[in-house]
């Protein structure tokens, strides 16, 4: 399976430029080059936003999520295609590649549909009175996706902001452009009509640079680091541009005296390697009774060490490589600082070859709290494991850093589900399974992990003003 040639989009059109390598993390080869927009490509894909938004804005809702869905069924016919595709610039498996665009059709499918309900109200007032409130597009969409989802990432994105009757620049990653590129060529063969969604790369600083501040966009939406985020946050605010940031995550997982340790540990191996633990929401920090810890850890080392790692395209590949060598790096600081610290070392630890960037699922048991990787975001395959005494502790030491996206329990108590719901400070919590969130539900985060929705109702709602008409009949 040959690699897609990367192009811009630019106003229903696809154009070259010149630009960076794009490495397979599997081998360190070279697959292609993705172009990198010059200052001319972003000014004629803003003009382009703008005029895509004056078309797409006054087209009927039903007309809108048929070209959408229409996007979507192509996407479900290609998926071999583009999985295999994935992996060789991503690394995930190839069923997990094939999963996540499944999963990113299902996003699309579902905002197709909601964006036809995005009602208003009438709000009684007098006998010659009327409050009417109008939801309407906001406008032309900045939209900023990461490496680690390739096409679920920008799908939601584009989903939500078409859905709601935007226009969208979609500045995907450099390092994973394909699966961008991929869902954009649906769109364009969909009939999507020129200038609602245009596709760059570059350098994402003097990219986000150039359209954050522009007066033509008027939404900002970025998944991806903390300092990052918060960056583009402050120049969103200083342009008075509202933002959806989807920021960084140190998932912890709290098992209860009541919990199944063993099944626990098994259902926690298969999540914590998923897509080698490069998840914003991945379970991190297990928090686990002290009844039930020993065995806990033992369980989740042996599933762990069991774990089939090789290349994604090996169909019994279970762990892949990881994306980039950054991501090494960071897996042999955070385990060198942990150990160091006097973490114990249950299961892996250690980089595998010298070609490609593979790290096995690592789990670390008894790790202080003062160690670099219970505070820093690991986005890797790195699980650390420690006993408590009760619920309390637990949730205090869930609490206990600025991230607050996704958090896990695990118990059979009514009592312990009320007060983890209640006091577990995130945006998603899951109980008894790992699936912190679905096209229905909407997803985000509270502290450092950033504001603003993506998904549900909620969700569409960040891409829409309120508009308040007040008529006063004659």
């Amino acid at each position: 399976m040959a690699y897609p040639n990367i192009e811009l989009y630019v106003d229903g059109h696809w154009r070259r430029a010149s630009g960076t390598p794009i490495i397979n993390p599997a081998d360190e080869s070279v697959l292609g080059t993705v172009p990198h927009a010059t200052k001319a490509d972003l000014d004629d894909a803003l003009d382009a936003a703008v005029r895509g938004f004056n078309v797409w804005r006054k087209t009927a809702p039903n007309a809108r999520a048929q070209i959408i869905l229409k996007a979507a069924a192509l996407i479900r016919s290609r998926v071999d295609e583009m999985a295999t595709v994935m992996v060789l610039e991503q690394g995930k498996p190839l069923n997990q590649a094939k999963l996540e665009i499944l999963r990113g059709c299902e996003i699309i499918e579902w905002d197709a549909t909601e964006g036809m309900r995005m009602y208003g109200r009438v709000i009684p007032a007098g006998p010659s009175l009327q409050h009417t409130v109008y939801r309407q597009p906001i406008g032309p969409v900045a939209a900023f996706s990461p490496w680690n989802f390739p096409m679920s990432s920008p799908a939601r994105k584009v989903a939500g902001a078409l859905a709601s009757g935007c226009s969208i620049i979609l500045k995907a990653s450099e390092e994973t452009p394909a699966g961008a590129l991929q869902l954009v060529c649906a769109f364009h063969d969909a009939g999507l009509p020129p200038g609602v969604l245009n596709l760059v790369f570059g350098d994402p600083a003097e990219i986000s640079g150039y359209l954050v501040p522009h007066q033509a966009i008027r939404l900002i939406t970025f998944t991806g680091s903390v300092p990052v985020g918060k960056h583009l946050a402050a120049m969103a605010g200083q342009h008075m541009k509202p933002a959806i940031m989807e920021l960084g995550g140190h998932g912890p997982v709290i098992v209860c005296d009541d919990a199944d340790p063993v099944a626990t540990a098994r259902a926690s191996v298969v999540t914590k390697s998923r897509n080698a633990g490069q998840v914003c929401v991945a379970p991190t920090r297990f928090f686990v009774h002290e009844k039930n810890f020993e065995i806990f850890a033992k369980s989740f080392a042996e599933g762990a060490a069991k774990l089939k790692i090789g290349n994604g395209m090996d169909p019994s590949t279970q762990l892949g490589p990881l994306a980039n060598s950054r991501r090494v790096n960071a897996m042999e600081r955070l385990v060198s600082d942990a150990k160091d610290r006097g973490a114990r070392v249950l299961a892996g630890g250690q980089r595998i070859n010298n070609r490609g960037y593979f790290y096995p699922l690592t789990v670390l048991a008894d790790v202080p709290d003062d160690a670099l990787a219970m505070n820093e975001e690991p986005f890797g395959p790195l699980a650390l494991v420690n006993p408590v005494r009760d619920l309390d502790e637990a949730i205090a030491k869930a609490n206990a850093l600025p991230f607050g996206l996704a958090a896990y329990a695990f118990t059979q108590s009514a009592d312990n589900v009320q007060r983890i719901s209640n006091d577990v400070e995130t945006g998603n919590l899951t109980i008894n399974h790992f699936v912190a969130s679905t096209a229905e539900t909407p997803f985000g985060g509270v502290k450092d992990s950033g504001y603003g929705r993506e998904g549900g109702s909620e969700g569409l709602a960040c891409y829409t003003v309120t508009k308040n008409v007040s008529h006063k009949f004659a």
